[in-house]
């Protein structure tokens, strides 16, 4: 119960590495605010964990607004931000839409920028507390079909890096990290799959790439969650914590 007495809020948490996410902090004790679109899966994983759940779209600055005011009306407290909500469309700079662009970098980008502005002020008059920004591989490296999901996760990547070092020179006790997963087994992995005429052989390659010989699954990335929240990491901030099966080797 490394998190006892802690309030995390995760976003995205209805499913899939959010879920993960809330379930794992939720299992060493902190307080959880599950957040996201889908109302009712989202209330169920609340529900499942004594917690509370907050309609939230991400991309939506007065949203945000709400989700860290019930969660100071119900905790006093943020700890634990953990912004994970995010959209995969696939599609090269020629089949990718102004609106497909845009929508993906409103989401995955923009929405992690308004959830640490946001936090921010709540969780300095706590002391302090661990921001994690999921990022992704494609935030480091770059594929010919992911020109909006590349340009989102690489600037969550570097933005992270920049509240990072904001934070730590304002000596805001807040520490700021991102995690990069490879290709993991989600909900919104389907949704990728879908999006393509072989999803039998998109997968074959997502397994290609990686030399451990799998994916992965969304504990995997729960445990990095759980070491950026806890003092386990209270010397880590600004960095990329890479957990890919060695695809980026």
């Amino acid at each position: 119960m490394e998190l006892a007495g802690k309030v995390a809020l995760v976003t995205g948490a209805a499913a899939g590495l959010g879920a993960a996410a809330a379930r794992r902090l939720a299992a060493e004790g902190a307080a959880v605010v599950v957040t996201d679109v889908d109302e009712a899966t989202g209330r169920a994983v609340a529900e499942s964990l004594d917690g509370l759940f907050v309609p939230h779209d991400v991309a939506d600055e007065a949203a945000w607004a709400r989700a860290i005011e019930e969660t100071e009306a119900r905790h006093g407290r943020l700890d634990i931000l953990v912004n994970n909500a995010g959209i995969t469309l696939m599609g090269s700079i020629e089949e990718m839409s102004l609106e497909g662009f845009r929508r993906t970098i409103d989401i995955d980008l923009i929405g992690t920028f308004l959830g640490c502005k946001a936090a921010l002020p709540l969780m300095k008059r706590g002391g302090g507390g661990s921001i994690i920004n999921i990022a992704s591989i494609s935030g480091l490296q770059a594929s010919a079909n992911l020109v909006a999901y590349n340009a989102a996760k690489a600037g969550v990547t570097l933005m992270s890096k920049s509240i990072a070092m904001h934070c730590a020179t304002t000596r805001t006790g807040i520490r700021v990290n991102t995690i990069h997963p490879g290709v993991i087994r989600t909900a919104m992995l389907d949704k990728v799959m879908a999006q393509v005429p072989d999803p039998d052989a998109l997968m074959a390659g997502f397994v290609a790439v990686h030399p451990i010989g799998h994916i992965g699954e969304p504990d995997d990335i729960a445990e990095m969650v759980f070491y950026l929240a806890s003092d386990r990491s209270k010397f880590v901030t600004g960095a990329a914590m890479v957990v890919d099966g060695g695809a980026t080797i």
